[in-house]
């Protein structure tokens, strides 16, 4: 059974870090790719990054400079460091992985990031 097991959500003020890991279960190999999502209320599920197998990685313009995705392959797990947060970055983060032939998508249960004072 695949699963994705995360991590390292919670409240912290603004200007602070969390660190977000989401580890995959139930895979013969390393995942092609891993990444972060994060839904607001009321607003549609966005991409946050995403890592390859390979390192190639994707970042949302307006997380560049503070948020950084790296990867344990071998643990096929994905990290989110997150420094220097906004109350806007509040909102449920999601773990995302999928593979390639076949294409299929397993995402995570999601876990609560909240910014404020």
């Amino acid at each position: 059974q695949v699963q994705l097991a995360e991590s390292g959500g919670g409240w912290v003020q603004p200007g602070g870090s969390l660190r977000l890991s989401c580890a995959a279960s139930g895979f013969n190999s390393s995942i092609y790719s891993m990444g972060w999502y994060r839904q607001i209320p009321g607003k549609k599920r966005e991409l946050v990054a995403q890592i390859t197998s390979g390192g190639s990685t994707n970042y949302v313009d307006s997380m560049k400079g503070r948020f950084t995705i790296s990867r344990d392959n071998g643990k096929n797990t994905v990290y989110l460091q997150m420094n220097i947060l906004k109350p806007e970055d509040t909102a449920v983060y999601y773990c995302n992985a999928y593979d390639l032939n076949p294409y299929v998508s397993y995402w995570g249960q999601g876990t609560q990031v909240t910014v404020s004072s």
